[in-house]
């Protein structure tokens, strides 16, 4: 992949998939360990997805207001290389995980307005890197996969002491413009690369990760 843009395959569910992001030349693999997701898997089904995962793809537990002893589970089992918080877990949370597990955690922010983006300051003092996203609505049941997207022009030119990547609504026809307006150097996409909710198209991953390159030449 052309240096600058990492891509992140969110809530892949079977091997074929796995395979696909590998092809494509994704840099990280997301696993969502969320019941109320349509590509929530078991510990076991994501261990046996997490050993396929070849060496230099890494590999993402996403998470929401996990107990602990949920992600002993998870960390025992499942080969990972990062945690990904996507729920309401505080700061002291986040710093709590990274001591807990010894793996980089990324925290996911959502963002609606102006008034959002105070909180990604926030939590790029204690996380590794931050997951920049658009915030759901009131009640919905996912806090992320909603195949929504936010006013990219809110964080335009933005930069924090962390790594950070851009979700939410990405598809391969936005993503080079969102790239644009905000600067932003890795992307996240889920359900902009399905063609049915938990269903990876691996056409539609190929054509995501080309169009950041594009972006990049």
């Amino acid at each position: 992949m052309i240096p600058g843009i990492r891509t992140k395959i969110c809530g892949l569910t079977r091997l074929e998939d796995v395979a696909a992001v590998a092809e494509a030349g994704a840099a990280y693999c997301g696993f969502v360990f969320f019941p109320k997701s349509p590509r929530n898997l078991s510990v076991a089904a994501a261990r046996e997805l997490a050993v396929e995962v070849p060496v230099g793809v890494a590999k993402v537990a996403l998470v929401v207001d996990a107990e602990d002893a949920l992600l002993d589970e998870i960390t025992g089992s499942v080969p990972l290389d990062m945690l990904q918080l996507h729920g309401s877990e505080s700061p002291e949370r986040v710093s709590e995980l990274r001591a807990r597990y010894g793996l980089p955690v990324m925290k996911a922010v959502g963002v609606a307005d102006a008034e959002d983006v105070d909180a990604l300051d926030l939590y790029a003092q204690v996380a590794d890197q931050i997951l920049v996203d658009a915030k759901p609505p009131k009640h919905a049941d996912l806090p992320g996969g909603n195949g929504m997207s936010f006013d990219w022009r809110l964080i335009s030119n933005r930069r924090w002491p962390v790594p950070w990547m851009l979700a939410g609504g990405l598809t391969p026809d936005n993503v080079a413009e969102a790239v644009a307006l905000t600067g932003a150097r890795q992307v996240d996409v889920s359900s902009g690369v399905e063609s049915a909710a938990g269903i990876k198209d691996a056409a539609l991953i190929r054509e995501f990760v080309r169009a950041t390159r594009e972006r990049m030449r």
